[in-house]
């Protein structure tokens, strides 16, 4: 039981010393795009599924709400909390169409989708994904090292350096409270001048 605690400790925290060199520049650029969709009165929707689901949320609640500082609500909406909207679409066309109906219907050029996924291979985040570019929308993919078929759609790509799947949860998470850290700072400085 100890080995398991150690070498787990031990490959987290190697996987997070790597994120800094891997993804650096691609996270202030995500937060650039974020901030200029904002100041332009745009918005954030945000997907994915199963734990990606809940991080979709944790961000859309960040922004909505406040991460570290008060400052205005900042559009944003999970794409996955509404269980109608789902279900419907799963049933009705595919699932692998629930985000990308709900692109179509929520999103403007302009706007950013940011989808999630730790394989970079989820149906559903990827066809989401090419719907917002096709829209005018950017695109971010958190996904898992190398991006899957992500990479190919992603205008910013934050691949965390990692193929097990609760590493890439734990660098998806570091990443995202960075970029609201960012995004917060940004805008709470436009609204002091």
């Amino acid at each position: 039981m100890e080995n398991i605690i150690h070498k787990r400790l031990i490959e987290s925290v190697d996987v997070m010393n790597k994120l800094e060199e891997h993804l650096g520049g691609r996270i202030a650029a995500a937060a650039d795009m974020i901030v200029d969709c904002y100041k332009a009165g745009g918005g954030l929707l945000l997907f994915g599924n199963g734990g990606s689901a809940a991080d979709a949320q944790h961000i859309a609640g960040e922004m909505v709400g406040r991460f570290l500082k008060e400052r205005r609500p900042l559009k944003a909406q999970a794409l996955s909390t509404d269980t109608s909207v789902l279900t419907c679409v799963a049933n009705d066309y595919a699932y692998e169409e629930v985000f990308s109906r709900a692109i179509i219907a929520n999103g403007c050029a302009g706007d950013v989708a940011v989808g999630l996924t730790t394989s970079g291979n989820s149906a559903n985040v990827i066809a989401a994904l090419e719907k917002a570019k096709e829209i005018g929308m950017k695109t971010i993919a958190f996904t898992g090292e190398g991006g899957g078929k992500c990479a190919e759609v992603a205008d910013v790509l934050l691949d965390v350096p990692s193929k097990h799947t609760p590493y890439v949860q734990q660098g998806h998470m570091t990443v995202y409270h960075i970029i609201c850290e960012l995004v917060e700072n940004a805008i709470a400085a436009e609204e002091d001048n």
